[in-house]
């Protein structure tokens, strides 16, 4: 029977393998339009363009965009709009969106990606190593446009994440599997590793009316 080092390692060449399909299949699209996502994203910003804003209930920060992959944030509108996430508010945003708004719409909330070659911060827990780094770096940023960048990201934004994928209020099987052989501690303190590290996500800035 192979051993489990074994069996996450051909489970993170599979992720890696459908990543780079995707990327590939994703460069026939359109590009998004960052100036018409900055008029169709304008609502986005009552969430996501305040510092620190946080989600009612269950409470927690709802996540930083700026400098996040536009191939992810499309990814996971399109994931709110199939209702393969459950948030209300997120799918009713979602909903009203088409393919290409929503290219657009990451396109300006993304702004300019964060650089893939910053030294991780620290020592990495042992889950992170096991089951997280072949994805999303060691430094917390995203090897393809497909892997969300999770560099300063906050981590109670992260923490639950991490919890709806083992509840299956996100359905993803992979991360159902990686998720699944956490244990509250290990969703702790992988969260605070990859909210520690540098450069980070931040909040994504406001237009100015002045």
């Amino acid at each position: 029977m192979p051993s489990m080092s074994f069996q996450w390692a051909r489970l993170a060449a599979v992720a890696v393998a459908v990543a780079l399909a995707l990327t590939l299949a994703g460069t026939a699209q359109a590009a998004g339009d960052a100036a018409r996502g900055k008029q169709l994203g304008y609502t986005c910003l009552g969430c996501h363009g305040i510092e620190n804003y946080k989600n009612v209930y269950p409470t927690y920060n709802v996540p930083k965009l700026a400098g996040q992959h536009v191939e992810y944030i499309v990814a996971a509108l399109k994931s709110y709009r199939g209702k393969q996430r459950s948030h209300a508010t997120m799918y009713a945003q979602a909903s009203s969106l088409s393919d290409q708004d929503m290219e657009d719409v990451a396109a300006y909330l993304a702004g300019a990606v964060l650089p893939a070659g910053a030294p991780a911060r620290g020592a990495a827990p042992q889950k992170v190593s096991e089951l997280c780094s072949a994805c999303h770096g060691a430094n917390g940023v995203g090897i393809t446009g497909d892997y969300p960048t999770l560099a300063g990201q906050h981590a109670d934004y992260l923490a639950r994440a991490l919890v709806e994928y083992q509840k299956g209020d996100r359905k993803n099987p992979i991360m159902a599997q990686f998720a699944g052989q956490l244990s509250a501690a290990d969703v702790k303190a992988i969260a605070d590793y990859y909210a520690g590290q540098s450069p980070p996500l931040k909040t994504v800035e406001r237009p100015s009316f002045k």
